[in-house]
């Protein structure tokens, strides 16, 4: 075999971890390659008298005419295994070098094994959830210092997190003088933190930690977020029973049980921990839980409905809709996704609204275009020119609600009523002077907002609310005239979900209008729309319902920059990718698909340095603004 007929038959390997420079196979996977590649492994290993059960890897150059074969004797074993031996060969020289890392302190290890083997191998969906734990935790965020392995057992422990049977637990001072009875030492599992923790960073980001809301931190370890947040000026106070044992537990309007349950061993003593929570918020609740695949943890020493760790440590670990049943059964009121792992759930219904009509409301941005012009004749016309800024505020507020305001919806009404005489006549005034155009697209976006906001609610199976605010009840009766009303069409809007017909036309419409997505087909019939996050709201109601009820299953899309869109099966692929928006061919880095009737999630980890996981055509779903 020749130098060029080797690069060849690189170039047509479709499996493994690829690397700009060369691809790395398990022999597990050497099935699927190219047969006259796989005899030159063969025959290379017999040519150097290699033991063939002293290698279990090949590292096959895209550039040179080489390869190596590596021994990783704890491949399966390990989820970070150390290379062993090293027998790199030259094959345009004919010359090769033994390495052997068996004595060195600081090996090279394996990572995101999943790229090495089969989807059809036996231990697929372990290496998976191994990967998502480490992305989860914020490991593989530099990639360049990852490769060795007292690097990466440093940075597991700079995140906070010490690596106990494979498996990433919450960093402590362990005991390894433990009794061999069963006793669990739950204060092992507080982590020592550099930053805010996920659900606090939750909080801020939806605008929770601006200094209006006291915070408790129920359980909250060493106590790392009360010091950020006390930091920032925050009211912020926590008890932990390890920690700060005899802190006081007082009421907050925010309280925060952040991966507590998770090292509780007792179910009832779970629910009790999350209805004390429960007690002292006055406004909102933040629970949080690590998640697992519950296949994976089959390898760990069961007791109860979780597992003991080497160092004897409790870890229950979580899907994400078993947590949303879990926290829903103890305490009788809704989970709210917030982000995979973490629900929010509100005691102050108001504030429950305000945040989840956030999360569907539009904003139409308004741009006087044209200079008022001036009528002497027309006195209303020159109280409007007089008093320019005052009207223009008020004509802002007007269109944020698609409606005239009432008077407490605008801060300057004392003003506007004294001009004018009352807020509805200052209302028809600025009609005429501004025109209708804007105010009728900003009513019908209000108008739609509002059904996506009902018709979602519908789906996720909330609990009616006993009143609604004072802007809600005012929009109702402008938009919709009763509630029943409003009730009715968001019912009817919610059950075309499931008309896959109906769906279709709306994808291939919407392909039409948005400024970037595809269309992908199946058998010449459309299969799926893709689209970036960012044009979701320009979704007609129908399809912004479908995406918005998927997505209450699973939270934010911090990291998710595509959204797929199923047209018949009733499923939504989220799909995550790295540096989207500075590489020119972003690699996948995790897929998620939302399963909408079963109500079930699935996480999967993508990351994978290789052509097959790139997102080659970018510029079809995101146009750039020059």
């Amino acid at each position: 075999m020749d130098a060029q007929l080797f690069k060849s038959l690189v170039a047509e390997i479709t499996i493994g971890k690829k690397l700009p420079d060369a691809i790395y196979v398990h022999e597990s996977a050497f099935c699927d390659i190219p047969s006259k590649l796989e005899s030159l492994i063969n025959a290379v290993g017999v040519a150097l008298k290699v033991n063939r059960e002293s290698w279990n890897m090949i590292k096959l150059s895209k550039t040179k005419f080489s390869l190596s074969l590596l021994s990783y004797p704890t491949f399966l074993e390990e989820s970070y295994p150390p290379l062993k031996q090293s027998v790199t060969v030259d094959l345009s020289k004919l010359s090769h070098k033994i390495t052997d890392y068996s004595n060195y302190d600081n090996p090279p290890i394996l990572h995101r094994k999943e790229y090495l083997v089969l989807p059809s191998h036996p231990q697929y969906e372990e290496f998976c959830m191994i990967t998502q734990e480490g992305e989860a935790a914020g490991l593989y965020e530099n990639s360049r210092h990852i490769g060795f392995k007292a690097s990466w057992e440093g940075i597991i422990q700079k995140h906070g997190y010490d690596l106990v049977d494979g498996r990433l637990f919450r960093n402590s001072a362990f005991d390894e003088n433990h009794d061999d009875k069963v006793s669990i030492a739950r204060e092992k599992t507080a982590i020592v933190r550099y930053e805010l923790s996920s659900p606090m960073k939750i909080l801020a980001k939806n605008g929770f930690l601006e200094g209006q809301y006291s915070i408790f931190d129920y359980g909250c370890g060493r106590g790392d977020d009360l010091r950020e947040l006390e930091a920032h000026g925050l009211d912020a106070l926590g008890w932990d029973p390890n920690f700060l044992p005899d802190a006081d537990i007082v009421n907050a309007d925010l309280v925060n049980i952040g991966f507590v349950i998770n090292v509780i061993e007792e179910r009832n003593e779970r629910a009790e921990a999350i209805q004390g929570a429960w007690n002292i918020t006055d406004k909102l609740l933040v629970v949080s839980a690590m998640l697992a695949n519950e296949k994976y943890l089959e390898k760990f020493t069961p007791y109860k409905d979780g597992i003991i760790t080497s160092r004897n440590t409790f870890q229950k670990y979580y899907t994400q809709s078993e947590l949303k049943m879990f926290i829903e059964l103890s305490i009788d009121e809704q989970a709210i996704a917030v982000a995979p792992g973490i629900y929010f759930i509100f005691k102050d219904k108001d504030l429950e609204q305000e945040f989840l009509q956030n999360r569907h409301r539009r904003q139409h941005s308004w741009e006087n275009k044209t200079e008022p012009k001036v009528s002497n004749k027309d006195k209303e016309q020159l109280l409007v020119t007089k008093n320019e800024a005052l009207f223009v505020n008020f004509w802002k507020c007007c269109l944020l609600l698609g409606r005239c305001p009432a008077v407490d919806e605008f801060e300057d009404s004392t003003s506007l009523v004294d001009l004018t005489g009352s807020i509805r006549k200052a209302f028809r005034i600025a009609k005429t002077y501004f025109g209708t155009t804007d105010l009728v697209t900003s009513k019908q976006m209000r108008t739609e907002d509002l059904l996506v906001y009902f018709a979602v609610g519908l789906f996720g199976k909330r609990k009616a609310y006993k009143h609604q605010t004072e802007q809600t009840k005012r929009d109702i009766k402008e938009f919709f005239d009763t509630n029943k009303n409003l009730q009715l069409t968001a019912t009817e809007l919610l059950f075309k979900i499931a008309d896959t017909e109906l769906i279709e036309a709306e994808c291939i419409a919407a392909n039409e209008y948005l400024p970037a997505s595809v269309i992908d087909t199946e058998f010449g019939q459309p299969h799926a729309l893709t689209l970036h996050k960012q044009y979701i709201n320009l979704l007609s109601p129908l399809l912004r319902v479908y995406v918005c009820s998927a997505l209450q299953l699973y939270g934010e899309l911090d990291d998710i920059q595509l959204i797929k869109i199923h047209v018949r099966s009733g499923k939504l692929t989220l799909l995550g990718y790295e540096d989207f928006e500075a590489a020119e061919q972003p690699r996948l880095k995790e897929r998620v698909k939302i399963k909408m009737a079963e109500q079930d999630v699935d996480f999967f980890d993508y990351i994978n340095e290789s052509d097959v996981t790139r997102l080659k055509d970018k510029g079809s779903y995101i146009v750039k603004h020059e």
